[in-house]
């Protein structure tokens, strides 16, 4: 496997531009500097619920998450979660709540990762991505899986200890590949998945199996959805994806083979498209592009040479 170092430098994927946070994890056990920081005037929380958050316009356009002071805050001890520090000393958490809480001025919105991904700015963007996974993993691993004990929070959010046998769980991460597959004639392969709309097409994917390395994944899947052979892989770039736990591990992979046979189950479609195909498919509207947010766009990008037509979450 190679890797492509430089070619997203222009043009960071979603959700991957530096936040400015520092997790500062080694202080998710220090419950006393927990407490100061949640304490302290400049401190800032915001609630999260079912992946989704309150955003708001500000005056000058822009989109931002929804803070506020730590003493403003919804109360909850249990589900407040530390997710970092900036340049300036400020400290972050989330506040899982049952409900996102409602506003005075009803001039924010609630909005998940695939809209507000697109809209906020790095930090706040960054920020979110954390939270949202943190949350995920913690409504779904309540109880141990060892002993089937109910578990308890721990540092700050990011542990999960068993009262009973002791075991500590900690957020889990599934590592998916997702390629960009082009053939000798420089024609890219995109698939449409059985549950999508009609005309809408992306890159292959799919998750890493026990025991398998990324490359060998990378070809079992294209074969598996396409009857596609891979040869060559090179890495692009990675991207967090906590929709609901994933890590998006983006590649370029050179096919080895033509002749498309999809499986039916997951690809219900596959086709090679020219760039003078895929740019009349998407003018026809018969061809629609994927999510901005995704790290497919960019994959398709690379390729394709220059922004795809935006679409919209």
């Amino acid at each position: 496997m190679t890797t492509w170092t430089d070619r997203t430098a222009d043009r960071p994927i979603s959700l991957t531009a530096p936040s400015g946070i520092d997790r500062a994890a080694h202080h998710r056990l220090d419950e006393a500097w927990l407490a100061a920081a949640w304490s302290h005037p400049t401190t800032r929380a915001f609630v999260v619920s079912g992946g989704q958050v309150l955003i708001d316009e500000t005056a000058d356009g822009t989109t931002e998450l929804v803070m506020t002071a730590s003493f403003e805050a919804p109360l909850t001890e249990a589900h407040r979660y530390f997710l970092g520090t900036d340049d300036d000393g400020v400290s972050y958490f989330a506040l899982q709540k049952d409900a996102l809480p409602g506003r005075i001025d009803q001039s924010a919105r609630p909005a998940g990762l695939r809209e507000a991904g697109l809209l906020l700015s790095p930090r706040d963007s960054g920020l979110m991505v954390h939270a949202v996974a943190l949350e995920n993993w913690q409504r779904l691993h309540r109880f141990c899986s060892r002993c089937g004990e109910r578990t308890v929070i721990a540092a700050a959010g990011h542990i999960r200890r068993c009262p009973a046998c002791g075991a500590e769980h900690y957020p889990r991460t599934d590592p998916a590949v997702i390629m960009a597959v082009t053939d000798d004639e420089d024609r890219i392969l995109l698939g449409r998945q059985v549950h999508w709309p009609e005309g809408r097409f992306s890159t292959l994917a799919g998750f890493v199996e026990p025991g398998e390395s990324i490359e060998q994944s990378v070809r079992r899947e294209v074969f598996e959805e396409a009857g596609i052979t891979v040869g060559e892989v090179e890495y692009v770039a990675s991207q967090p994806w906590p929709f609901p736990s994933s890590l998006m591990l983006g590649f370029m992979a050179r096919a080895t083979s033509r002749e498309i046979n999809v499986d039916g189950e997951e690809i219900q479609e596959a086709r090679w498209f020219s760039r003078e195909d895929l740019r009349t498919a998407f003018e026809s509207g018969e061809v629609l592009p994927p999510y901005g947010i995704s790290i497919a766009a960019r994959l398709i990008e690379l390729w394709y040479g220059k922004p795809l037509p935006r679409r919209e979450a």
